[in-house]
Order: C-alpha cells, then sequence, then structure tokens
C-alpha cells in the first residue's frame, strides 16, 4: 500500500523512471558465490575498512611474517546444505577446505582451530557424526585443533549447524606464487576430475535419485603440492577450484588468459558429474571442486610435475588442460567442434550452500 508520503514499508521498491529501485541494497545469495558479485561486495565493503597490505592482495590466505619464520594464516566458514553428502560431510569438508587454502598459498598446515555454532534441538548423534568426521580428517591430514568455540542459537536460526575453521601453516622455501608470474607457453594443469564436488551435493539436496555412482571429490591437497617441492621455482601459481569452480581461477587478477585445447580429448569430468551437469544446464567449469589443484607450470617441468601428482592416490586424474597465453583477461575453450568458445568467472551464485 502506498501512502501520500511515499511507500507505506521503509524497504518497499519505489518505481522510478521506468526502474524499480530498493531503497535499502540486501546481502544476496550470489554475494557468497564467488563471481563479480562476491568481488563487489569485498571492494566496496571490506577493503575500504580494514585496507593493509597484506588483506589488499585478497589471498585466500594470509603471508605473515613473524622473526626468523614465514608462517601462512587462513580462515573459512562451512554452512554446507544438506550436512552430509555422498563422499563426505560437512566436518571432513571443512577440515579438507581449511587445509588446502594453506596448501595452494605454498604452505605445509599444522594446526586448526573449530568453532561450532550449533541449533537447538540439534541431535547429538548428528553433533557425535560430525566431530568424528573432523577427528578423522585431521588425522589423515597430520594437522592438530588447538583452539576453538562454541555457540548454541534458538531453533530455526542456524539450519543444523555451522563451522568455522581457521588453519596455521608454515611456508614451503622456494614457492613464489603469483598470477603476475605467469608467461606464455606455461601449462595449466589439474590433479583430477572437476566439478564433482559441486554436483554431488546437489544431488544429495533435491534428493534426486539417479543410478550414478556421483560422489564428491572433497580431500586434501597438501600432498599435491608436497610433491612439486623439487620445481618450486617453475611454478607459477595454484588455486584450489572450489567456489565458482575452474574458471575463477583461470579469469584471477591480474588477468590472464589460457587455452583449453580439448578437442582430440574429453574434459577432465567423470560421465555421472557430466550428466548431472547436462540434465540441469551448469557447465562444470563452474562447478565446485574440494580436493584438487589447479597449477600453472613452467612448460620444461610439466611431465615432472604430472608424474609425481600421479604417483599419489588422490592425483591419479592428473592431466594438462591448457596452455598460458598472451595475457588479456580472457580464456578460451576449443570444443570438440573445433570452435571455441569465452570462458568467464559466474556472475553469481549459481550453486549456493555448496561449502
Amino acid at each position: 500500500m502506498w501512502g501520500r508520503g511515499g511507500p507505506a514499508f521503509p524497504h518497499t521498491p519505489t518505481l522510478l523512471k521506468g526502474f524499480i529501485m530498493d531503497q535499502e541494497r540486501r546481502v544476496l545469495l550470489a554475494h557468497g558465490g564467488g563471481g563479480h558479485l562476491s568481488r563487489e561486495l569485498i571492494e566496496r565493503e571490506i577493503l575500504p575498512r580494514f585496507s593493509n597490505e597484506i588483506l589488499n592482495a585478497l589471498p585466500d590466505t594470509a603471508a605473515l611474517t613473524v622473526p626468523g619464520t614465514h608462517i601462512l594464516f587462513t580462515t573459512d566458514s562451512f554452512v554446507v546444505q544438506p550436512l552430509f553428502f555422498p563422499g563426505g560431510c560437512i566436518g571432513d569438508l571443512a577440515v579438507h577446505g581449511t587445509v588446502n587454502d594453506l596448501a595452494v598459498s605454498g604452505g605445509r598446515p599444522l594446526f586448526l582451530t573449530l568453532a561450532l555454532i550449533l541449533e537447538e534441538g540439534l541431535p547429538w548423534s548428528t553433533l557425535r557424526q560430525v566431530l568424528e568426521a573432523v577427528r578423522r580428517a585431521t588425522t589423515a591430514c597430520g594437522v592438530s585443533v588447538v583452539t576453538g568455540d562454541t555457540k548454541v542459537v534458538r531453533r530455526g536460526q542456524c539450519d543444523g549447524l555451522y563451522l568455522n575453521v581457521s588453519g596455521l601453516g608454515m611456508a614451503w622455501p622456494g614457492f613464489q606464487l603469483s598470477a603476475r608470474s605467469i608467461r606464455p607457453g606455461d601449462a595449466v594443469l589439474v590433479s583430477g576430475t572437476l566439478g564433482n564436488h559441486g554436483m554431488a551435493v546437489l544431488v544429495a539436496r533435491e534428493k534426486l535419485f539417479l543410478e550414478t555412482a556421483l560422489v564428491s571429490d572433497s580431500a586434501p591437497v597438501h600432498r599435491l603440492v608436497e610433491a612439486m617441492l623439487p620445481w618450486t621455482a617453475e611454478v607459477r601459481f595454484m588455486r584450489d577450484p572450489t567456489r565458482g569452480g575452474a574458471s575463477p581461477p583461470c579469469c584471477t587478477r591480474p588477468p590472464w588468459a589460457a587455452v583449453l585445447p580439448l578437442r582430440s580429448r574429453p574434459c577432465p569430468w567423470t560421465p555421472a558429474a557430466a550428466a548431472v551437469a547436462e540434465m540441469l544446464g551448469i557447465s562444470l567449469l563452474h562447478s565446485p571442486c574440494e580436493g584438487r589443484i589447479m597449477a600453472v607450470v613452467a612448460p620444461e617441468v610439466t611431465q615432472a610435475v604430472l608424474a609425481a601428482w600421479r604417483a599419489l592416490p588422490e592425483g591419479q586424474g592428473a592431466c594438462r588442460i591448457g596452455q598460458a597465453i598472451a595475457p588479456v583477461g580472457r580464456v578460451s575453450l576449443h570444443t570438440t567442434l573445433g570452435g571455441h568458445t569465452l570462458i568467464d568467472r559466474p556472475q553469481g551464485e549459481m550453486l549456493p550452500r555448496i561449502c
């Protein structure tokens, strides 16, 4: 209802010259999706308030120099829905996500914090399952939970439970990782198939009873990083393709470009994930992974890195998917028909509540 002085309610949209104008902007799910809206939120609301030399680089992990030691520090929150999905749950996902952020920043993960936000009425059996998953994952990754926190909110305010995990690690000597280091001719590598995590969570959430063996790729990647230690000077850039999938790492700033020459071979994804993505109209290049590395390396070490990755169980599907070209900020995917299409980061949140 409209009053004489304007809208009857403070947040009612106002019609102005043919456009709908919202008097107060609101946070959208898309602001958490790792795409353009996420970048806008960070650049407009966070950087102006907390600007400093470390934060301004927008790293996944902050590199902190302590006298005599180079440490890495990161934090992440996990709100995946559902809490349990094929191949994992929110507990091991939180450990893997934090460990992987440290690893792809060139670090050896050592310590974690664990903060629990629990909803009133959460079954103890659910909490115990999640905590056991955290325990198993930290043991497998060789890290320790050294501090934490617990909060309980009223029923209906938390969707079961959320986790916040921070991680501390030691930087491996020799890595100088930056998109600015990428040179034309460098090889773009991935450690395995892409998009399985996003598709597995989506199938579980929407209760799509499909006859597929689709499971999440959630896993730690720190051993894959350690396998590259003999060639640290030739490793230009690393990223784990989580929210937004494989496209945001390729479209990272400063802009660089790559050609993904996939005409003669299928893209690195499983038939099950490809089938679900095709059915739902989602590109697997935009579907998250939680146990993969994308790396850009000098061409002369490409085969050595791939061999080192393939020697590990978590890297047996490693392959070269592309080549860096002149840094013009566009990524071109060669198609099986001999043409090409441009790949960009997603505009918003295609798959919310995925991690």
